[in-house]
């Protein structure tokens, strides 16, 4: 007699869904893009990489205007739910270098976003937002980046939803 067993559970790491910009493209990580808000409310604006009162390196706000970011991923594509690296192409900011990638550090008893010139590990994922159109940050522990006013930080309640917008050439 002929037996067989099926699991569910496939051994291969298939990737998820692309994750795809303003015009409905698949976002490539050799181009640069702006992170843009989908929701423009009170806390409306774009990631934008700034001073902060007391600080000797720049940090990530909410403004009018935004700064060109580049999706590091270890594969051809970006995907969501991948583990990534954000880096800002700061080439105008000097204390910075050409280039500065995001990590995770204290501010005010709740984690926030700052930058720093170092390789650091890939510790982000974009997920599909539920309730709007767009996409959400997450850390790779799970926590939600959202705001804390004009600050981006990690909260559990407000999460940050944006779309990718191609630099044009």
């Amino acid at each position: 007699m002929f037996s067989s067993a099926f699991t569910s559970q496939n051994p291969i790491d298939l990737p998820s869904a692309p994750v795809l910009d303003t015009n409905g493209k698949e976002v490539d990580p050799r181009l640069s893009y702006r992170m843009v808000y989908t929701n423009r409310g009170p806390y409306g604006g774009d990631i934008y990489l700034d001073y902060s009162p007391g600080s000797i390196m720049p940090g990530l706000v909410q403004t009018a205007c935004s700064v060109t970011v580049r999706l590091i991923t270890p594969s051809h594509g970006v995907y969501e739910e991948q583990e990534i690296n954000i880096q800002f192409v700061i080439s105008n900011v000097q204390k910075c270098g050409n280039y500065t990638i995001w990590k995770v550090g204290p501010y005010n008893r709740e984690a926030r976003l700052k930058t720093g010139q170092q390789d650091s590990k890939s510790c982000f994922k974009i997920v599909k937002s539920p309730r709007l159109l767009g996409y959400e940050l997450n850390t790779c522990d799970g926590a939600l980046v959202g705001t804390m006013g004009q600050r981006v930080a990690l909260v559990g309640n407000f999460s940050l939803h944006f779309d990718f917008e191609k630099v044009q050439d």
